[in-house]
């Protein structure tokens, strides 16, 4: 039975006691003073890590965008406000095979989500979206389908795109975990000015 947490609320105590407008000024302050409680946080971090990649998107072409469709635009940053909101859970375990079989060892859905995330924002020309792992994460070797949603870049082949996008997916999924990755399904669900 797949589980996802992206359409739930998430709780503030997700964010270990902080909320998503005090992470938000915390980053507008430049991270400083450092606090120890929002910096020792692995979920206040993935949120931080969210926003800050929302940060980076070109605010001109969001206000161009806003200027023509205020309420699309609006709607749409708020759907991606709140897809960084529930990637802050930590979801289900996912086991990290290790030679000594006495260790267990695991990495958080969430961090798998938010690699998935950076890889893809950082190929250039995507921003993105939603992040679904489907199928039984803790049994090895169980077979894994992974969805993304996307927004591209005006322009760019969009058959490519997900090609190449798949690729990496693939490439950086079988180094950092012992996934069994049978599937990865790319929607390009907004296009963006670069």
């Amino acid at each position: 039975m797949a589980m996802t947490f992206d359409d739930a609320p998430v709780p503030e105590d997700d964010l270990d006691g902080h909320t998503m407008e005090e992470l938000g000024a915390y980053l507008d302050r430049g991270r400083t003073p450092r606090d120890p409680a929002i910096e020792g946080s692995a979920a206040c971090r993935l949120a931080l890590s969210g926003m800050q990649r929302l940060r980076e998107l070109s605010w001109d072409a969001m206000q161009q965008r806003a200027d023509a469709e205020p309420d699309r635009d609006s709607t749409w940053i708020s759907g991606l406000l709140e897809t960084i909101r529930s990637e802050v859970r930590s979801g289900r375990d996912v086991p990290v095979e290790h030679p000594d079989p006495r260790l267990r060892l695991t990495i958080t859905e969430a961090a798998v989500r938010g690699l998935v995330r950076r890889t893809g924002d950082t190929m250039g020309g995507l921003v993105m979206g939603r992040c679904t792992l489907d199928g039984d994460l803790a049994v090895p070797g169980s077979p894994i389908r992974v969805e993304v949603t996307a927004s591209i870049a005006y322009g760019l082949p969009t058959d490519a795109t997900a090609d190449r996008l798949r690729a990496r997916l693939e490439d950086v999924l079988a180094r950092h975990t012992h996934l069994v990755i049978n599937r990865i399904d790319v929607v390009f669900d907004d296009v963006h000015v670069p």
